[in-house]
């Protein structure tokens, strides 16, 4: 029989006192279709209005709808920023996860106005087109588009353009990658750094962790291969995928902005960003990277009071504010 997510050995002992509590998301998508996708969506919305945030003093929030992409439908922001400030401030541009398949900015309000207090920066969080509805190229060249109206519009917004890092957890990690390959290729925006949490970065299923989480909490191997297919259909796994929706196809990193990186020990997503964070470096871009011993995916935003959880967002806010903060 099947050992149980909750009983692997190395599972860190706080997070697995969580794990038993139950009322964690698991990535059993076994006998989900993409047809059940809009219900689900519903669901999670209802859910995050039901649960929204009393935001901290001290930060506004808005929405704006911004161009997309050509030919493509107008795209929702939602931006953070201080109440007061004084100059341009540093900006996170953030791209949420899901699995490509589900998730809105909303998911992440009370971590991005944590940002805005800890840091001193505006954040500028993409609501990008979800698959499979809207398959590669939509959702990258959404959060693609979204970044370009936010450096052009960085004097409105009290940003200073020259201190613009790009990020994003699980599929907006690979997102963010994706997003930071394209501005490389076409010439901008410059980017700061990029600050990948736990990144959806390949489609092809192919390394040891892949195999080895069958069974996993939160997201396991067979929901990576649902949330892949829903991005790229028949494409996925085979050869003619684009770097820009898997970036670990990409064979050169080079000029990319400096990196951090992380992931859980426990995972489906291990060993790709190790190597990804791996090759970066080898590319000559600046890269920290952690993995986090007997954690699970996305660990940090499921139990913050763990000790490791609360290890892994500190880290995470000390690498933006080194880069961002002068």
């Amino acid at each position: 029989m099947a050992q149980s997510p909750s009983q692997h050995p190395n599972l860190d002992p706080e997070l697995r006192a969580a794990v038993e509590q139950g009322g964690l998301m698991t990535g059993d998508l076994s006998t989900v279709t993409f047809g059940d996708l809009p219900e689900m969506r519903a669901q999670m919305n209802a859910a995050l209005a039901a649960m929204a945030p009393a935001f901290p003093a001290g930060v506004t929030v808005e929405d704006r709808k911004v161009p997309g992409p050509e030919g493509a439908p107008a795209v929702r922001v939602r931006i953070y920023r201080p109440e007061t400030q004084d100059g341009p401030l540093p900006a996170l541009y953030w791209i949420h996860g899901g699995g490509m398949i589900i998730g809105s900015p909303e998911i992440d309000d009370a971590r991005m106005a944590a940002n805005v207090l800890e840091i001193g920066c505006v954040v500028v969080s993409v609501d990008y087109r979800l698959a499979p509805e809207h398959p590669h190229p939509a959702p990258v060249e959404d959060c693609y588009a979204g970044l370009v109206w936010t450096a052009r519009n960085a004097d409105d917004l009290g940003v200073d353009p020259a201190r613009i890092a790009i990020g994003g957890a699980s599929a907006g990690g690979g997102l963010a990658a994706g997003t930071a390959l394209l501005a490389r290729d076409r010439g901008g925006p410059a980017l700061a750094f990029q600050l990948l949490v736990c990144p959806m970065l390949d489609d092809r299923n192919t390394t040891p962790s892949s195999r080895e989480f069958a069974q996993a909490v939160v997201w396991d191997r067979a929901a990576n291969l649902f949330g892949w297919s829903a991005l790229l259909g028949d494409a996925a796994g085979g050869e003619d995928v684009p770097i820009y929706a898997a970036p670990a196809r990409a064979g050169d990193l080079s000029g990319l902005p400096p990196a951090f990186v992380d992931v859980g020990e426990l995972e489906v997503f291990r060993d790709e960003c190790v190597e990804y964070a791996l090759r970066l470096a080898q590319a000559g871009v600046s890269t920290e990277f952690h993995l986090w011993p007997g954690a699970f995916h996305g660990f940090a935003g499921m139990v913050p009071g763990a000790t490791i959880s609360r290890r892994a967002s500190d880290a995470q806010v000390a690498a933006l504010r080194r880069a961002l903060v002068k």
